[in-house]
């Protein structure tokens, strides 16, 4: 890897996660262990050589490690470091910073990039009665958000008894955060399957729909 040879801090981690793709395999790992499949398949456009390549550098300079599972299973899972993982309120603040920008490609959102925009955008003063657990089942992948004391956690995985759970594909999910359909009719529809009491089916909505809907604007005096 071609280094910047500054001992700028700024620098000395742009040396290790400014190489193309790096920091979207970070990204993708922020949620909980990956495969390398599963990360393939969530970074459209990279090549397994590169991909390869991303997750080597990343192991090597201490961001990634690879866990096997052994057998039967034989199965290698890619995770973030304690280091690594310090990269999220740095990550969270780039989208933030990114979502401002006015070109926007054609591609479409990824499930952990739509479900982190959970976390980037939580703000406890505009949505302050969000406290619970709630899980989000798209596809085959289960999302375990949780919300106290202001802030919330996600991650992969399941709850021992979520207040709320939401079960649908992507492609609705896309619509609902899109505002192409509400959250009513892709329920109506079956497209959408709520569980939970009624208020924790509220705020579970309220939860996932906050980063895509603009906030209120303050009445003229």
């Amino acid at each position: 890897m071609r280094s910047y040879g500054d001992p700028c801090g700024v620098a000395r981690g742009l040396d290790i996660i400014g190489e193309r793709w790096a920091l979207l395999v970070v990204r993708d790992l922020l949620l909980g262990p990956r495969r390398f499949n599963d990360l393939l398949g969530g970074l459209p456009g990279v090549s397994p050589n590169v991909l390869s390549q991303r997750l080597r550098q990343l192991t090597e300079h201490g961001v990634v490690r690879r866990r096997d599972l052994g057998p039967p299973t034989r199965v290698h899972l890619y995770e973030l470091t304690d280091w690594g993982r310090a990269l999220e309120p740095i990550l969270l603040q780039f989208g933030r910073w990114g979502s401002q920008s006015p070109q926007l490609p054609d591609g479409s959102l990824g499930i952990d990039s739509l479900l982190l925009s959970i976390k980037a955008a939580f703000d406890p003063a505009r949505t302050p009665d969000l406290a619970g657990s709630y899980e989000f089942h798209i596809d085959a992948d289960t999302y375990l958000a949780e919300v106290a004391d202001g802030a919330v956690q996600l991650r992969r995985g399941r709850a021992s008894e979520a207040d709320a759970a939401l079960t649908t594909d992507i492609d609705t999910l896309r619509a609902v955060c899109g505002h192409e359909i509400t959250m009513a009719a892709a329920v109506e529809s079956g497209a959408v399957r709520l569980r939970g009491d009624e208020d924790a089916q509220r705020r579970l909505t309220e939860l996932l729909l906050a980063p895509f809907t603009p906030a209120p604007q303050p009445a003229a005096p």
